[in-house]
């Protein structure tokens, strides 16, 4: 039978605008919906506003370190509104980019919710249309608490559009939207309670990592309540409320709930089109992408496997190529470099220690050191960097650091470790001096094998990160 579209994408997010305006370019009649802003999660309420908001609330701590330099910066005031209205501008900006791409590969737009009504019909704002092949691109969605006082907390699509800055937060959550907004909010001056369930943030990266931004978040004066969850929280007038499990309160003026995402399926009429989910909701998927329907796929969020915007539009740009073009681009997802926005950021990629110590033993390198930076500034900001390497290839499996540019240095470490690089490799590299990147590639000295030590680790104390007399006395890791 013939079809109103070859490909019809559900979702005007990274991904699916990546795979529709790819698709599009091979010749494909693509129909793509969006029912609320193009650019999905990512560039409206996730990693550009998010970013140019951990960017505003580095000044302050810029002017106080400038004292350390000789320079007289007296402390200035911060303009919430003009800060949220210059992000909007460029929000604004990038979301009309993105609808553009859509008219600009000529596919056809609806900026509708759409709905399945069997495996190759959709209902897309009030009119039916037909594909022989549909992607599911919806993402994901913020999980708002269920406890007691729920309606008095914000989730992060909430906090880009807050009206003022709230003199006191209280964020639930260690993962890293709560640990990225915990260092936002500190930084522009608001106290800050960070309530975790566990006893050290960010679940599931590597222990060293967490331990570091521990310290940092300490270092910031954010309070953090650790191994305990919200029992309720309550109004009282302007202010807020939090009663923890143990009894213990925080009374603060906004309570942000940071508990994590879910794919965002609800309503798309799933079942109708014969998709399967699994528990959470996510959409299951084959290796190419397919979903139960062999016809009709799912990409990014929606799947809930490896949650990031440059995956994402991997995903879309491969499976578009696959369908319509000369066969799947080839892209290297098996230790894929990731960042977390904290203050100091996180830079991480491949496999943590615990995880490769699960494949067989792992040659750990570890260094803690002051940056040249703080030597003078007098913050107590600490950088650490850690390479873990199997031990029988000398393969390195997994970098990581926390320090400043540190997603920028993780980026580039990323293609040697998906290249196979050994620690030999790292080791006849040599280094840009005075940097912190220098580190990973003169790091000598085995700290442990994992989970065994080996030496004490020997902390930098000196100028730091490639400063200035560090390599030629031997402090640091390895020298």
């Amino acid at each position: 039978m013939p079809y109103d579209f070859d490909l019809f994408v559900i979702g005007g997010g990274s991904g699916g605008v990546r795979c529709a305006r790819i698709a599009a370019g091979h010749g494909a009649r693509v129909g793509v919906a969006e029912e609320r802003f193009w650019g999905g999660t990512c560039v409206n309420v996730g990693c550009v506003p998010k970013k140019l908001m951990v960017m505003a609330s580095e000044f302050g701590a810029s002017a106080a370190d400038s004292h350390g330099f000789g320079w007289d910066i007296a402390p200035g005031r911060h303009d919430w509104a003009a800060l949220i209205a210059a992000k909007d501008r460029e929000i604004g900006r990038l979301n009309g980019i993105y609808r553009k791409l859509m008219d600009g590969a000529g596919c056809t737009v609806f900026e509708a919710r759409a709905t399945f009504i069997d495996p190759h019909t959709l209902e897309v704002g009030g009119q039916r249309v037909t594909a022989e092949r549909i992607v599911i691109a919806t993402g994901g969605r913020p999980i708002r608490p269920d406890f007691p006082g729920a309606e008095h907390c914000i989730v992060s699509d909430d906090a880009f559009y807050l009206k003022a800055m709230p003199a006191r937060i209280a964020i639930i959550g260690g993962g890293y939207i709560a640990v990225e907004f915990a260092g936002i909010f500190a930084g522009l001056g608001a106290q800050v309670d960070l309530i975790l369930r566990q006893n050290l943030p960010l679940r599931g990266f590597d222990e060293d990592l967490r331990s570091a931004l521990d310290e940092a978040l300490t270092n910031q004066g954010i309070r953090l309540h650790r191994g305990t969850t919200v029992a309720r929280v309550t109004a009282e007038g302007a202010a807020r409320r939090v009663v923890l499990a143990d009894g213990s309160s925080i009374e603060t003026d906004l309570v942000f709930a940071a508990i994590g995402r879910s794919p965002y399926t609800d309503g798309l009429g799933l079942a109708a089109a014969g998709v399967a989910t699994n528990g959470f909701g996510a959409v299951t998927i084959n290796e190419d992408r397919s979903t139960s329907q062999p016809h009709i796929y799912a990409l990014g969020d929606v799947t809930d496997r490896l949650n990031l915007t440059p995956v994402a539009i991997a995903e879309g740009h491969s499976l578009a190529d696959m369908l319509y073009g000369p066969g799947p681009r080839e892209w290297v997802l098996d230790a894929v470099a990731t960042a977390v926005f904290s203050s100091p950021p996180i830079g991480t990629v491949g496999l943590s220690e615990d995880q490769a110590a699960m494949r067989g033993p792992a040659d750990i390198y570890l260094t803690r050191f002051t940056p040249m930076r703080h030597t003078l500034s007098g913050r107590a900001r600490r950088t650490m960097m850690k390479l873990v390497v199997d031990q029988q290839t000398q393969r390195v499996l997994g970098a990581h650091m926390l320090g400043e540019d540190a997603p920028e240095i993780l980026q580039g470490l990323s293609i040697a470790i998906n290249c196979g690089a050994t620690k030999r490799d790292f080791d006849r590299t040599v280094g840009i001096h005075p940097t912190a990147a220098e580190e990973f590639v003169t790091m000598r000295t085995r700290t442990r094998v994992a989970g065994q030590v080996v030496t004490p680790e020997r902390d930098a104390e000196g100028p730091g990160a490639g400063g200035m007399g560090k390599a030629e006395m031997g402090v640091g890791a390895g020298r």
